[in-house]
């Protein structure tokens, strides 16, 4: 039988430990990892990687560089990654923190040597401040 490992990692302790109050006795079924994203060393490979809005926060090329080789590392052949950033139609800052925008082309020129791009779709997202965010959400395989 197939057993489901979930990992949570966040650079924020305080927001894993408001995931884990959410969960209640759920939260001992998930790998708790506070790490920043690009000195995360995973010790298994991932069938599944989703990042809903940790990418466009690397504004390094450097920083992006290693995000991509971690993520080249950790995921298995014909495994799936599905990024959330920041559209081109989105702001240059979140949380006061400079972000990078990307478009289907430039997201993909980043992950096309090593995955094959499935599909790119672009989210108009309401927050709960009645304000929208556009986001730009792209699913690749490994080769």
């Amino acid at each position: 039988m197939y057993k489901r490992q979930i990992y949570v990692l966040d650079i924020s302790a305080n927001a894993i430990s408001r995931a884990k109050t959410r969960l209640g006795e759920k939260a001992s079924n998930v790998n708790w990892i506070v790490s920043d994203i690009i000195e995360f060393a995973p010790s298994v490979q991932f069938d599944f990687w989703h990042d809903r809005a940790a990418f466009h926060f690397l504004t390094t090329e450097y920083k992006i560089e290693k995000y991509v080789q971690i993520a080249l590392q950790a995921i298995k052949i014909n495994g799936v990654l599905i990024l959330g950033t920041f559209s081109k139609n989105g702001p240059q800052k979140c949380s006061g923190l400079p972000i990078r925008q990307y478009s289907e082309v430039t997201i993909s020129s980043r992950f096309e040597k090593e995955f094959k791009r499935i599909k790119c779709v672009e989210e108009i997202h309401k927050t709960p401040f009645n304000t929208q965010q556009y986001f730009l959400f792209c699913c690749f395989k490994k080769k």
